[in-house]
């Protein structure tokens, strides 16, 4: 089937209209390109696909470092001034779609496209070829492993630790079927953690790893939530510093604390988290500070929420709970500032929250995650 892209849509596909009436939303496909694509989805209304010839070819298009870039980075195939245009394009498109029409911000970057990701998780495969256990990914929008012998997006380090597990492996004549998956984790100074999960079993403790940022020092475990791309997440906290209007903070959705720990400490802080692990490691991180721990969801901590206070949220994909919206709503915070890696749930949060009277300071793209259509926005707004 052939198409003609129109656009890059959130999620990273092309979209194209069919003959037949039918939307098309393709991969390894770019804007103003002529595609034939092979269809992996067909619903009533539009199709899903992943373009297997390029009939015209965009002056954006480039050559992907990796064969496997379909299944991790599938942004590998655009120059990357380019990415970093769409990004903003991208988020622009879904503020608009909120009739939220601001000017958004040039995406920022470090200026490093590969070999940043601090954290991993592999697949293993079995080859009946030389029977030997591989490394792998899931083919995108499968459930088919493709072995691979190279990845570029994460660090070397990690690559070359999940190597070196499979070589044991493949040592000991183990068989690949008997594991969930492989993930491995490093820091900034390179220690790397790592950890074989196996099927129908409990995964085994990690390592705890450590990291500074903004000059303060955190640990994680490696199998919990931590920020991927640490050099970028240190030039969010130090905008965010920059920022923050008050003397009072509180910190939704604080993971083990790196965003208020970094911008706020020597503020009135409270860090609220619900997922158990993670606050025990805020717990750790925010010894010696003043900082109030709370283990709840954030929707059901409102009392610390003040008129006087800055909000800060970083909730999930999903955004935040439509009872912490209303909740802002009515107790009207001096100050919300917005870190999101989903720009649609970002704008429906933030909608009604600017049509109370909030004044939309900036909104800022940062390109956390090169390479791929992912995205992390930073908004900062402030009561009129």
């Amino acid at each position: 089937m052939i198409a003609k892209i129109k656009e890059l849509v959130p999620g990273g596909r092309g979209i194209a209209n069919l003959e037949n009436g039918k939307k098309a939303f393709i991969w390894n496909a770019l804007p103003g390109e002529e595609v034939e694509f092979e269809t992996t989805k067909s619903k009533t209304h539009y199709e899903e696909g992943i373009a297997t010839k390029i009939i015209t070819t965009s002056p954006h298009r480039i050559a992907p470092k990796d064969e496997c870039f379909l299944s991790t980075s599938p942004w590998q195939i655009i120059d990357y001034h380019e990415e970093l245009i769409q990004k903003s394009k991208v988020v622009t498109d879904c503020f608009r779609q909120m009739h939220l029409d601001f000017t958004v911000q040039p995406t920022i970057t470090d200026g490093k496209d590969f070999y940043y990701r601090n954290k991993m998780e592999y697949a293993l495969y079995w080859s009946n070829e030389d029977d030997r256990i591989h490394l792998a990914f899931h083919a995108r929008g499968t459930h088919r492993k493709n072995p691979i012998t190279q990845s570029s997006i994460e660090r070397p380090e990690i690559f070359a630790e999940a190597s070196r597990i499979v070589d044991d492996l493949n040592a000991k004549h183990a068989e690949a079927r008997a594991y969930q998956s492989l993930l491995v984790r490093c820091n900034q100074a390179g220690n790397v953690s790592s950890a074989l999960f196996e099927n129908r079993k409990p995964h085994p403790t990690m390592t705890t790893l450590e990291d500074t940022l903004n000059g303060y020092k955190y640990t994680y475990s490696p199998n919990g939530f931590f920020q991927i791309n640490l050099p970028v997440y240190e030039m969010v906290l130090k905008q965010i510093t920059q920022n923050i209007q008050t003397n009072k903070v509180v910190d939704l959705y604080a993971g083990v604390g790196s965003i208020g720990l970094s911008v706020a400490r020597d503020k009135d802080l409270t860090l609220v988290e619900i997922n158990e692990s993670a606050f025990k490691e805020m717990q750790k991180n925010a010894a010696g500070t003043n900082a109030k721990c709370i283990l709840a969801k954030a929707e059901d901590v409102t009392d610390y929420i003040t008129p006087d206070c800055t909000v800060i949220l970083d909730p999930p994909r999903a955004g935040c709970d439509k009872k912490l919206i209303e909740k802002l709503l009515e107790i009207k915070p001096e100050q919300i500032i917005y870190l999101s890696c989903n720009p649609i749930t970002q704008a429906e949060n933030l909608h009604p929250i600017i049509a109370d009277g909030y004044t939309l300071q900036n909104i800022q793209p940062y390109n956390f995650f090169p390479r791929t259509p992912h995205i992390e926005n930073l908004t900062i707004l402030n009561k009129t």
